[in-house]
């Protein structure tokens, strides 16, 4: 009886979660049929203004000492009235970055912009604190932000700000893409999943009329918006997150430009992109502790509160799916013997639901995009293999944002690393080691002994779903062990600890 029991009880979690996991994967094919439904809905470009609007461009660093100058020149090449622009460099760097940017901004000064270097040295609010910071001296009534390892091109501006002609659009964001797509394979996976939620999500909650959000960078702000909205606020990880939903709460109106690019720099090492999704993921978490309630009761039209109860607890998904890789061998054993048509009628859908739907949305992602799909089919296994194999230290994140309130904001570490060529440049930064290494290669052990034991036993159905988490938490092992196999660099960020992100 009691085994009975026990038995019911694992099949039935086992079932929840895969059921709750295949939500979410429908939840991606909604994103993709709006995709496809407002993809010819193109936001009607407005003509220059008569007068253009004084601009204030803010670039928030801490030590970035192999793309600050980038950075800088870059921005200094913006086609923009140089009376009505103002460019602010807000540098909490504790080493040579300080004067790195310190020459870049008098060099570039003496040349006849109107550029600031403002160094902070309590760091306190992290980037939040620095933009609001900043914000407190500007004179400019929008506010564009660059993070550190994006090249904005000349037009940006002359792109973004005519939007603002119509006085209810608080925020313009244009559309990441990658400088450094092809490097690795690593970078190319980062890529589709950065042109997942850029081409398909954003255009999708955008034009169907759903809350989207600032991504940290690469946009322009009305500075009213970013005061109606309750200011930048650092009691989350994603400043941006949490202030695109207040402020979109507070009835300003978002616009997405998919056409317009901007090339950023993407992590080329493993425990940088580590860091960097732990960081996003327990933001994301803690924005909705803190908004969801506010949200849900607020006077917004039903599909809005559902579209945002999806995005802001979507990465719920990664404890889910390390739950399901605890019960699926004992439901794999306990199910030994069930008939193919249960199987058909009951695992199939549902595992077609919960990993067929996530490559579609990326397919359709790189469709969407220009770049086809056949080049996205040998990417598809290690894209699979990725999310799976991020899901320990992602849950930690997602475990860490349920209980604290903001948390160390570490930036990922960023090279100027483009090409190939570029591999062996010298490397001051470094994430720091996981510390969920242990755990993912105890899974790794775990789904190899598992794998063997049901190919053994003949549970072909099987070996699909569990060579998934295989490759997945195997391929997370080896890029953390080649990383830690190379020469160890002289400056380490501390990887994030409890209460930190």
């Amino acid at each position: 009886m009691t085994n009975s029991i026990g038995a019911s009880v694992v099949l039935l979690a086992y079932y929840g979660i895969l059921a709750i996991l295949a939500a979410y994967g429908v939840h991606r094919m909604v994103l993709v049929a709006l995709y496809i439904r407002f993809r010819r809905q193109v936001a009607v470009e407005p003509p220059a203004p008569e007068e253009w609007p004084r601009v204030t461009v803010q670039l928030p660093l801490y030590n970035e000492m192999y793309v600050a100058r980038r950075l800088i020149d870059a921005v200094c090449t913006l086609d923009y009235p140089p009376d009505r622009l103002e460019i602010q460099v807000l540098d909490d760097s504790t080493d040579e970055t300080r004067d790195i940017v310190a020459a870049a901004v008098e060099r570039q000064r003496a040349l006849g912009h109107r550029i600031r270097h403002l160094h902070r040295t309590d760091r306190s609010g992290f980037k939040a604190g620095a933009l609001a910071a900043g914000l407190e001296v500007a004179d400019g009534d929008l506010v564009a932000v660059f993070d550190a390892d994006f090249l904005p091109t000349p037009e940006f501006l002359r792109r973004t700000v005519p939007h603002f002609a119509d006085p209810g659009v608080g925020m313009v964001q244009a559309r990441w893409d990658h400088l450094n797509r092809s490097f690795s394979l690593l970078t190319r996976i980062q890529a589709i999943f950065l042109d997942g939620h850029f081409v398909i999500e954003h255009t999708a909650r955008n034009r169907s009329g759903c809350f989207f959000n600032f991504n940290g960078t690469a946009g322009v702000w009305r500075r009213r918006a970013i005061a109606d909205g309750g200011g930048w606020q650092h009691d989350t990880l994603t400043e941006d997150l949490d202030l695109s939903y207040r402020s979109q709460m507070s009835g300003w109106r978002f616009v997405y430009l998919p056409d317009l690019l901007v090339p950023a720099e993407l992590p080329v090492e493993i425990n940088g992109f580590k860091s960097q999704q732990y960081r996003w993921a327990k933001g994301s978490i803690q924005t909705g502790r803190k908004l969801l309630s506010r949200l849900l009761s607020a006077p917004l039209p039903p599909r809005v509160k559902a579209e945002a109860v999806v995005h802001l607890t979507n990465n719920f998904c990664y404890p889910l799916m390390v739950l399901l890789a605890l019960l699926v061998f004992p439901a794999m054993v306990l199910r030994r013997g069930s008939s193919w048509e249960a199987l058909l009628l009951i695992d199939l859908p549902m595992f077609m639901a919960a990993t067929s739907s996530v490559l579609i949305f990326y397919i359709a992602s790189q469709v969407a995009g220009g770049r086809g799909w056949r080049r996205t089919l040998g990417d598809l296994p290690a894209l699979m293999g990725l999310g799976i194999g991020l899901s320990v230290s992602n849950s930690a994140a997602v475990l860490t944002g349920l209980k604290d309130r903001g948390g160390t904001f570490v930036r990922t570490p960023k090279f100027s690393i483009v090409e190939r060529g570029d591999a062996d440049r010298p490397r001051r930064y470094r994430a720091g080691r996981s510390m969920t290494f242990a755990i993912e290669l105890a899974f790794a052990l775990y789904f190899t002994v598992v794998f063997v034991y049901a190919a053994v036993d003949g549970m072909w159905a099987s070996l699909p779903f569990l060579y998934l988490f295989l490759q997945g938490f195997w391929y997370i092992v080896l890029l953390s062990l080649a990383e830690r196999w190379r020469q160890p660099s002289a400056v380490e960020t501390p990887w994030p600890a409890s209460g930190d992100g």
